[in-house]
């Protein structure tokens, strides 16, 4: 299955599961169907569902409607995309934040330790002292840096302080340790929502609620899908533009080539020997006893063809080539003087000439 349908598909169970009002929309009754036919249990319309989700609804048509769809069909089509960058902030460029050895052997008692710091910074957190928090987490990651919910921890905390690359960082790690884990998702979406990245915050934030459902991811969910929506649509525009300017492309050269070819083949068949009447290049030489070919005292073709020594010395190309030589210019034939097939071939036809050109 095309790896775009899929990733459309997902992005609509997604937004099934943020806002599960959608499956009762009249246009998809043939899915709820469906789905009941599986045995599975469609909630019930929420009495608020139509009034909270009608306004998204415009403004993803306005956002829609602003951007004039791009028509060039040159390379910058790509960048004529107008996205709505209301949120987003300047992507912080620190060197990035010490990850802690996950080589290092973690004993009962650093793991405690690194518990009691966690605790301290969440209460530095509640005071409002973001920078005491971060070091005290930094510390915890130190002792234990195995449990990915430090960084994930560590991650919300950079975001409080408006660093969304630290943040990405730590997002990253906690996943690779453990990658069943909603956090690291929701705080990466969220940090990629700041930064602009439209399409990986749908992804994070999406798996964020399909591992563990939570309104606040939920709700970033539902502001960045329209955008990112936008922007995998006029991807496929793009490409499938660029696939068709492809192909035209193609057809042209393979066209070019054709009349390439059909050029060639004329001009070859141009090249080659035109034959005279009788069937012999350029005509007998009037050296020839018999005259020339039509007029009296010519052979027929039949007869010169029955012959099977003037037969086979026409099929040698060398005999053929010194014979058109001497027809076009019958001095030439000293030149082949020394060539038995060649005179051989002369002298038959100038007996055959020479006969017919003895009767009245």
């Amino acid at each position: 299955m095309d790896s775009k349908k899929v990733e459309e598909l997902e992005m609509f169970v997604t937004a099934c599961i943020a806002n599960p009002a959608l499956l009762h929309a009249p246009n998809l009754q043939f899915f709820r169907e469906w789905l009941e036919s599986l045995g599975a249990t469609i909630p019930p319309v929420p009495k608020a569902a139509s009034s909270p989700e009608s306004p998204p609804e415009p403004k993803q048509k306005e956002e829609k409607k602003a951007p004039k769809p791009p028509e060039p069909e040159s390379e910058s089509e790509e960048s004529e995309l107008e996205i709505d960058q209301e949120g987003v902030i300047e992507p912080d460029m620190d060197e990035a934040q010490e990850m802690g050895d996950e080589n290092m052997e973690v004993t009962e008692e650093m793991i405690d330790q690194a518990n009691e710091k966690k605790m301290e910074a969440i209460n530095a957190l509640s005071e409002g002292e973001n920078q005491k928090a971060l070091e005290l987490l930094t510390e915890a990651i130190k002792l234990n840096p195995c449990m990915a919910m430090l960084y994930a921890k560590r991650a919300s905390v950079y975001l409080k302080m408006q660093k969304p690359n630290a943040a990405v960082r730590d997002c990253d790690r906690a996943i690779s340790i453990n990658p069943d884990s909603a956090p690291p998702y929701k705080w990466r979406g969220k940090a990629r929502r700041l930064l602009g990245h439209w399409e990986e915050a749908a992804r994070d934030l999406a798996m964020a609620c399909k591992l563990d459902y939570d309104d606040e991811a939920s709700s970033m969910l539902k502001e960045v899908q329209p955008r990112a929506q936008k922007i995998a649509e006029h991807r496929r525009k793009y490409e499938r533009k660029r696939e068709e300017k492809e192909i035209q492309e193609r057809m042209e050269r393979v066209k070019k080539a054709q009349e390439e070819h059909e050029r060639a083949r004329r001009e070859e068949e141009a090249r080659r020997p035109q034959t005279g009447a009788g069937g012999f290049p350029g005509g007998f030489p009037g050296g020839f006893p018999g005259g020339m070919p039509g007029m009296p005292g010519m052979p027929g073709l039949n007869e010169l063809l029955s012959d099977p020594e003037i037969l086979t010395a026409m099929q040698d190309p060398e005999v053929m080539a010194a014979f058109q030589d001497v027809a076009q210019n019958p001095a030439n034939i000293s030149k082949y003087q020394s060539n038995p097939k060649v005179m051989t071939l002369i002298s038959k036809l100038s007996n055959k000439f020479g006969a017919h050109g003895a009767h009245p």
